[in-house]
């Protein structure tokens, strides 16, 4: 990967581009014409090279310039400065032990191990409505959708987005509020602000309700939320914790 990019950037000339004035806009196609001579798949596919979920994942030309990745329409991407990742704090409070509301053993919740299979047994146990304290929660929204078009500040500069492909792992509805969750079975500890932010703005347009984002990871045998609130809708980088909480099941 960090081959691959560098010959994008040498290709169009990008360490030239002012990144303090403008993003580079990039699209799939220019990716895909700049690689075309290299041999291995995760040297030219699209999908992996613009794949950069975590700062971990970034090539190192875009952590030496200070630099990340986002869609901002189908085949399309920005180059920014700026800071596109929010950390995933250790939750040092003591674990609560959570007796689940349900009164029967789910069998089928013991095969496999799959994000959405913990996310699943979180709600069904009614552990998510205890977190987000709204008992008439439910689940209303799975799989990937398209952003209508909107437009936004990260760091200082202006990007609007048109019709990119977002989804969330699920979503809940409840009387007064909607809550988005990005789920993991892993540990994470550090995210692109991305995969909240626009299922946030996303699902903003459609409801007027107060909408939430929510981090869930499972481990081991503990369960762990983080409820993330963007303070301005229309500042990527306003995102900040509400509160976090780890759970044992009983």
């Amino acid at each position: 990967m960090n081959n691959s990019w560098k010959t994008i950037f040498d290709t169009y000339k990008i360490n030239d581009h002012d990144f303090n004035k403008t993003p580079f806009i990039i699209s799939a196609k220019m990716i895909k014409d700049a690689t075309a001579h290299f041999q291995k798949t995760g040297e030219k596919e699209v999908r992996i090279l613009c794949y950069q979920d975590s700062q971990k994942h970034r090539p190192q030309i875009f952590v030496d310039k200070g630099l990340f990745l986002l869609p901002v329409k189908n085949g399309e991407y920005a180059i920014i400065k700026g800071e596109g990742y929010i950390d995933i704090p250790e939750i040092k409070t003591t674990t609560k032990v959570y007796s689940s509301k349900l009164d029967f053993i789910l069998d089928t919740s013991l095969i496999g191990s799959s994000e959405m299979q913990h996310l699943d047994y979180a709600y069904a146990s009614s552990l998510v409505r205890t977190f987000l304290e709204d008992p008439t929660l439910v689940l209303t929204i799975r799989g990937r959708k398209y952003t209508p078009p909107f437009s936004f500040i990260v760091g200082k500069q202006q990007l609007t987005v048109e019709s990119v492909q977002t989804e969330v792992d699920a979503g809940y509805e409840g009387k007064n509020q909607v809550v988005l969750i990005e789920a993991k079975n892993n540990k994470t500890n550090n995210a692109i602000i991305r995969q909240l932010y626009y299922p946030f703005r996303l699902w903003s347009h459609y409801t007027n309700k107060k909408v939430k984002t929510v981090f869930f990871e499972k481990k081991g045998k503990y369960y762990s939320l983080w409820q993330f609130e963007f303070s301005d809708i229309n500042d990527y980088n306003s995102i900040q914790l509400i509160k976090s909480c780890r759970y044992e099941i009983k």
